[in-house]
Protein backbone atom coordinates (compact mmCIF):
# COMPACT_ATOMS: atom_id res chain seq x y z
CA UNK A 1 0.00 0.00 0.00
CA UNK A 2 1.46 3.42 -0.92
CA UNK A 3 2.78 5.48 1.97
CA UNK A 4 0.78 8.74 2.08
CA UNK A 5 1.56 9.72 5.64
CA UNK A 6 3.27 12.97 4.58
CA UNK A 7 0.30 14.17 2.54
CA UNK A 8 -2.11 13.07 5.26
CA UNK A 9 -0.13 15.00 7.86
CA UNK A 10 -0.12 18.14 5.69
CA UNK A 11 -3.84 18.08 4.98
CA UNK A 12 -4.69 16.98 8.52
CA UNK A 13 -2.57 19.77 9.98
CA UNK A 14 -4.28 22.34 7.75
CA UNK A 15 -7.75 21.11 8.73
CA UNK A 16 -6.67 21.06 12.39
CA UNK A 17 -5.49 24.67 12.25
CA UNK A 18 -8.80 25.77 10.71
CA UNK A 19 -10.74 23.84 13.34
CA UNK A 20 -8.62 25.34 16.15
CA UNK A 21 -9.14 28.89 14.91
CA UNK A 22 -12.88 28.26 14.55
CA UNK A 23 -13.12 26.87 18.09
CA UNK A 24 -11.12 29.73 19.58
CA UNK A 25 -13.12 32.41 17.77
CA UNK A 26 -16.40 30.73 18.73
CA UNK A 27 -15.26 30.53 22.35
CA UNK A 28 -14.33 34.20 22.33
CA UNK A 29 -17.74 35.10 20.90
CA UNK A 30 -19.49 33.04 23.58
CA UNK A 31 -17.46 34.70 26.35
CA UNK A 32 -18.24 38.19 25.08
CA UNK A 33 -21.94 37.30 24.71
CA UNK A 34 -22.02 36.12 28.30
CA UNK A 35 -20.43 39.41 29.35
CA UNK A 36 -22.98 41.30 27.26
CA UNK A 37 -25.86 39.37 28.82
CA UNK A 38 -24.50 39.97 32.33
CA UNK A 39 -24.16 43.72 31.70
CA UNK A 40 -27.67 43.95 30.25
CA UNK A 41 -29.11 42.09 33.22
CA UNK A 42 -27.32 44.49 35.59
CA UNK A 43 -28.72 47.43 33.62
CA UNK A 44 -32.23 46.01 33.86
CA UNK A 45 -31.80 45.45 37.60
CA UNK A 46 -30.69 49.05 38.16
CA UNK A 47 -33.65 50.26 36.12
CA UNK A 48 -36.03 48.29 38.34
CA UNK A 49 -34.45 49.79 41.46
CA UNK A 50 -34.77 53.33 40.10
CA UNK A 51 -38.43 52.76 39.15
CA UNK A 52 -39.15 51.43 42.64
CA UNK A 53 -37.47 54.53 44.13
CA UNK A 54 -39.75 56.70 42.00
CA UNK A 55 -42.80 54.82 43.28
CA UNK A 56 -41.59 55.28 46.85
CA UNK A 57 -41.25 59.04 46.33
CA UNK A 58 -44.60 59.31 44.56
CA UNK A 59 -46.35 57.42 47.36
CA UNK A 60 -44.92 59.76 50.00
CA UNK A 61 -45.87 62.84 47.98
CA UNK A 62 -49.41 61.50 47.53
CA UNK A 63 -49.70 60.96 51.27
CA UNK A 64 -48.53 64.48 51.96
CA UNK A 65 -50.93 65.88 49.35
CA UNK A 66 -53.85 63.92 50.78
CA UNK A 67 -53.05 65.04 54.31
CA UNK A 68 -52.87 68.70 53.34
CA UNK A 69 -56.08 68.44 51.36
CA UNK A 70 -57.85 66.91 54.35
CA UNK A 71 -56.55 69.57 56.74
CA UNK A 72 -57.70 72.32 54.38
CA UNK A 73 -61.14 70.94 53.46
CA UNK A 74 -61.94 68.69 56.39
CA UNK A 75 -63.60 66.22 54.00
CA UNK A 76 -62.86 62.50 54.28
CA UNK A 77 -62.68 62.19 50.51
CA UNK A 78 -59.58 64.35 50.51
CA UNK A 79 -57.75 61.55 52.34
CA UNK A 80 -58.10 59.17 49.37
CA UNK A 81 -54.58 59.92 47.99
CA UNK A 82 -53.15 59.41 51.48
CA UNK A 83 -54.83 56.06 52.01
CA UNK A 84 -54.27 54.65 48.53
CA UNK A 85 -50.59 55.62 48.67
CA UNK A 86 -49.88 53.53 51.77
CA UNK A 87 -50.09 50.10 50.07
CA UNK A 88 -48.23 51.46 47.03
CA UNK A 89 -45.43 52.61 49.33
CA UNK A 90 -45.30 49.26 51.11
CA UNK A 91 -45.09 47.48 47.76
CA UNK A 92 -42.26 49.77 46.62
CA UNK A 93 -40.36 49.14 49.86
CA UNK A 94 -40.74 45.37 49.48
CA UNK A 95 -39.45 45.50 45.92
CA UNK A 96 -36.51 47.69 46.90
CA UNK A 97 -35.53 45.30 49.68
CA UNK A 98 -35.75 42.40 47.27
CA UNK A 99 -33.75 44.15 44.53
CA UNK A 100 -31.08 45.55 46.87
CA UNK A 101 -30.63 42.22 48.62
CA UNK A 102 -27.44 42.00 50.66
CA UNK A 103 -25.84 45.23 49.40
CA UNK A 104 -24.78 46.86 52.67
CA UNK A 105 -24.52 50.46 51.46
CA UNK A 106 -27.84 50.54 49.65
CA UNK A 107 -29.49 48.55 52.42
CA UNK A 108 -28.43 51.09 55.05
CA UNK A 109 -29.68 53.99 52.94
CA UNK A 110 -33.00 52.26 52.34
CA UNK A 111 -33.39 51.48 56.05
CA UNK A 112 -32.91 55.18 56.89
CA UNK A 113 -35.43 56.20 54.22
CA UNK A 114 -38.00 53.70 55.48
CA UNK A 115 -37.49 54.89 59.07
CA UNK A 116 -38.06 58.49 57.99
CA UNK A 117 -41.21 57.50 56.06
CA UNK A 118 -42.66 55.45 58.93
CA UNK A 119 -41.86 58.16 61.43
CA UNK A 120 -43.58 60.77 59.26
CA UNK A 121 -46.64 58.54 58.93
CA UNK A 122 -46.88 57.93 62.67
CA UNK A 123 -45.85 61.29 64.10
CA UNK A 124 -47.16 63.61 61.39
CA UNK A 125 -49.72 61.92 59.14
CA UNK A 126 -51.71 59.78 61.58
CA UNK A 127 -51.37 62.24 64.46
CA UNK A 128 -52.63 65.13 62.32
CA UNK A 129 -55.56 63.09 60.99
CA UNK A 130 -56.66 62.08 64.47
CA UNK A 131 -56.59 65.64 65.74
CA UNK A 132 -58.23 67.07 62.63
CA UNK A 133 -61.18 64.71 63.08
CA UNK A 134 -62.04 66.48 66.32
CA UNK A 135 -63.00 70.16 65.92
CA UNK A 136 -61.59 70.85 69.37
CA UNK A 137 -58.09 69.76 68.34
CA UNK A 138 -58.16 70.76 64.68
CA UNK A 139 -55.80 73.66 65.29
CA UNK A 140 -53.30 71.22 66.81
CA UNK A 141 -53.47 69.15 63.63
CA UNK A 142 -52.59 72.19 61.57
CA UNK A 143 -49.69 72.92 63.88
CA UNK A 144 -48.38 69.36 63.51
CA UNK A 145 -48.45 69.57 59.72
CA UNK A 146 -46.87 73.02 59.70
CA UNK A 147 -44.12 71.99 62.11
CA UNK A 148 -40.66 71.72 60.58
CA UNK A 149 -40.28 68.11 61.77
CA UNK A 150 -42.28 66.78 58.84
CA UNK A 151 -40.16 68.68 56.34
CA UNK A 152 -36.99 67.41 57.98
CA UNK A 153 -38.23 63.83 57.66
CA UNK A 154 -39.09 64.38 54.01
CA UNK A 155 -35.69 65.90 53.38
CA UNK A 156 -34.04 62.86 54.98
CA UNK A 157 -36.20 60.55 52.90
CA UNK A 158 -35.38 62.35 49.66
CA UNK A 159 -31.67 62.46 50.46
CA UNK A 160 -31.48 58.72 51.16
CA UNK A 161 -33.45 57.79 48.08
CA UNK A 162 -31.35 60.19 45.97
CA UNK A 163 -28.18 58.54 47.31
CA UNK A 164 -29.45 55.11 46.28
CA UNK A 165 -30.42 56.46 42.86
CA UNK A 166 -26.98 58.02 42.44
CA UNK A 167 -25.35 54.66 43.15
CA UNK A 168 -27.61 52.98 40.62
CA UNK A 169 -26.87 55.62 38.00
CA UNK A 170 -23.14 55.05 38.47
CA UNK A 171 -23.77 51.34 38.17
CA UNK A 172 -25.72 51.92 34.98
CA UNK A 173 -22.90 54.03 33.54
CA UNK A 174 -20.42 51.23 34.25
CA UNK A 175 -22.72 48.58 32.79
CA UNK A 176 -23.30 50.63 29.65
CA UNK A 177 -19.53 50.84 29.23
CA UNK A 178 -19.39 47.05 29.70
CA UNK A 179 -22.08 46.59 27.07
CA UNK A 180 -20.18 48.73 24.55
CA UNK A 181 -16.92 46.94 25.29
CA UNK A 182 -18.56 43.51 25.05
CA UNK A 183 -20.15 44.44 21.72
CA UNK A 184 -16.77 45.60 20.41
CA UNK A 185 -15.07 42.43 21.69
CA UNK A 186 -17.75 40.27 20.12
CA UNK A 187 -17.34 42.02 16.80
CA UNK A 188 -13.54 41.70 16.93
CA UNK A 189 -13.76 38.01 17.87
CA UNK A 190 -16.28 37.26 15.14
CA UNK A 191 -14.69 39.16 12.30
CA UNK A 192 -11.14 38.51 13.49
CA UNK A 193 -11.76 34.76 13.58
CA UNK A 194 -13.40 34.89 10.16
CA UNK A 195 -10.50 36.87 8.69
CA UNK A 196 -7.87 34.56 10.18
CA UNK A 197 -9.76 31.52 8.87
CA UNK A 198 -9.93 33.05 5.39
CA UNK A 199 -6.21 33.87 5.47
CA UNK A 200 -5.37 30.34 6.59
CA UNK A 201 -7.57 28.89 3.84
CA UNK A 202 -5.90 31.15 1.30
CA UNK A 203 -2.47 30.09 2.57
CA UNK A 204 -3.43 26.43 2.43
CA UNK A 205 -4.74 26.91 -1.10
CA UNK A 206 -1.47 28.50 -2.19
CA UNK A 207 0.55 25.78 -0.49
CA UNK A 208 -1.52 22.99 -2.05
CA UNK A 209 -1.21 24.64 -5.48
CA UNK A 210 2.57 25.02 -5.08
CA UNK A 211 3.38 21.70 -3.44
CA UNK A 212 0.81 19.37 -4.98
CA UNK A 213 -1.13 20.76 -7.94
CA UNK A 214 1.78 22.23 -9.94
CA UNK A 215 4.06 19.20 -9.47
CA UNK A 216 1.18 16.89 -10.44
CA UNK A 217 0.56 18.98 -13.55
CA UNK A 218 4.24 18.57 -14.49
CA UNK A 219 4.01 14.84 -13.79
CA UNK A 220 0.91 14.50 -16.00
CA UNK A 221 2.62 16.43 -18.79
CA UNK A 222 5.69 14.19 -18.47
CA UNK A 223 3.52 11.04 -18.56
CA UNK A 224 1.78 12.32 -21.72
CA UNK A 225 5.16 12.89 -23.40
CA UNK A 226 6.28 9.39 -22.43
CA UNK A 227 3.05 7.99 -23.85
CA UNK A 228 3.84 9.74 -27.11
CA UNK A 229 7.24 8.00 -27.19
CA UNK A 230 9.53 10.65 -25.75
CA UNK A 231 11.85 8.72 -23.41
CA UNK A 232 14.61 11.33 -23.27
CA UNK A 233 13.01 13.70 -20.80
CA UNK A 234 13.23 13.53 -17.03
CA UNK A 235 11.24 15.06 -14.21
CA UNK A 236 13.00 17.64 -12.11
CA UNK A 237 13.78 16.47 -8.59
CA UNK A 238 13.12 18.94 -5.83
CA UNK A 239 9.62 18.24 -4.64
CA UNK A 240 9.48 16.13 -1.52
CA UNK A 241 6.79 13.88 -0.20
CA UNK A 242 4.58 11.62 -2.27
CA UNK A 243 4.89 13.72 -5.43
CA UNK A 244 8.67 13.66 -5.14
CA UNK A 245 8.69 9.87 -4.77
CA UNK A 246 6.33 9.59 -7.73
CA UNK A 247 8.70 11.70 -9.82
CA UNK A 248 11.64 9.54 -8.86
CA UNK A 249 9.72 6.37 -9.66
CA UNK A 250 8.65 7.71 -13.07
CA UNK A 251 12.22 8.76 -13.88
CA UNK A 252 13.46 5.27 -13.00
CA UNK A 253 10.69 3.69 -15.07
CA UNK A 254 11.46 5.86 -18.09
CA UNK A 255 15.19 5.08 -17.75
CA UNK A 256 14.32 1.37 -17.76
CA UNK A 257 12.12 1.81 -20.82
CA UNK A 258 14.88 3.79 -22.56
CA UNK A 259 17.38 0.99 -21.88
CA UNK A 260 14.96 -1.56 -23.29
Amino acid sequence: MPNTSGLNRTLGGAIGVIALVTILSSGAVLVTRNQLQSANEALAHSGQVIRALDRFRAAMLNQETGLRGYLITGREGSLEPYRSARPAQDDAIRQLRSEIGTDAERGALLADAVTAARTWQADIGEAAIRRAADPATRSEALDIEADGKGKAMFDTLRAKLAAIESLEERTQAMQRARVLQAERDESVALWGGTLITLLICAGIGLAVNRLIVRPLVRVMAFVERVGEGDLAGRLEAGVGGEVGRLSGTLNAMVSGLSDL
